[in-house]
């Protein structure tokens, strides 16, 4: 199986990236921001304001080491492999 690996500190995900994984995975946008992560929490973002679609896009842009991970793509579709068995869902 072919498979590409996006190191995502080293080349962060731009908007259109962003959308894209959010158009493929099945949980609500606020699952794609590490919101329990000492980093998010250094931040002072309120967990409410990574709600919606465009404010997770927004903070992920300025802040991509809180995205949650790996995202594993097969197709259009995309799973958050957090447990890793979730990868399972996409086989």
């Amino acid at each position: 199986m072919k498979y590409d690996v996006v190191k995502y500190l080293d080349t962060p995900p731009d908007r259109a990236t962003l959308e894209r994984i959010l158009d493929a995975i099945s949980d609500e946008p606020q699952a794609l921001v590490r919101t329990d992560d000492d980093k998010f929490k250094v931040l002072g973002i309120p967990k409410a304001d990574v709600k919606t679609r465009e404010q997770v896009i927004d903070v992920l842009l300025a802040h991509p080491e809180v995205m949650q991970r790996p995202v594993v793509f097969v197709g259009d579709r995309a799973v958050i492999a957090r447990p890793s068995e979730k990868v399972l869902d996409l086989l």
